[in-house]
């Protein structure tokens, strides 16, 4: 099976579909209700691992859905799935598709940096190590410096708040930092 941006999805891979959604001012109420329903259709679809729906952070801003499967299958199963047309006919038209992203398994971590990208993935438990090794000082410093900020908030609000910004510094900044540096050990056949 090939997605959407082109990429071979293998029989094992998960597949995580993140799509952002732009909703006309006024009709947020409608969307929600609309991505709360095909959400729940996604989530009773076979080798579905999880949904989530994120509010927009500001005014003009998209809204954000994510759908795991299992594999490729899943995948293309819910994609062609009439139950996701039967949802899709039902949306009213005051929203539309402004971003789509579709990342396999753990692999999408590790093609973070140029070279990264072209070279085969490491082994997942290599994957595993350097996700822990780049993970564990963020997590460490989210609960040291902004835990106590966020303590007024309710226990479930916090990790709304801190869990986008470990993602984007985990993404971004903290594994392509550690794939550079674990370099030979994840690529040994680049050695």
């Amino acid at each position: 099976m090939t997605t959407q941006q082109g990429e071979l999805v293998e029989q094992g891979d998960e597949v995580t579909l993140f799509v952002a959604r732009r909703v006309e001012p006024g009709y947020e109420t409608a969307f929600e209700l609309w991505a709360k329903n095909i959400l729940a259709a996604a989530s009773a679809h076979e080798g579905n691992l999880g949904t989530g729906l994120l509010r927009p952070a500001g005014p003009d801003t998209p809204w954000h859905l994510m759908l795991h499967f299992r594999d490729g299958d899943a995948f293309r199963s819910w994609q062609d799935s009439p139950a996701r047309a039967a949802c899709f006919a039902r949306a009213d038209g005051h929203h539309h598709e402004v971003h789509r992203h579709e990342i396999l398994g753990m692999e999408g971590w590790f093609a973070t940096t140029p070279g990264a990208a072209q070279r085969r993935p490491p082994v997942r438990w290599k994957m595993a190590v350097a996700s822990t090794v780049a993970i564990a000082p963020l997590t460490v410093a989210a609960a040291v410096l902004l835990t106590p900020h966020l303590a007024g908030l309710p226990v479930a609000v916090r990790p709304l708040v801190t869990a986008p910004l470990i993602s984007g510094l985990m993404t971004y900044a903290a594994l392509p930092a550690v794939t550079r540096l674990l370099r030979r050990w994840l690529f040994p056949a680049d050695s």
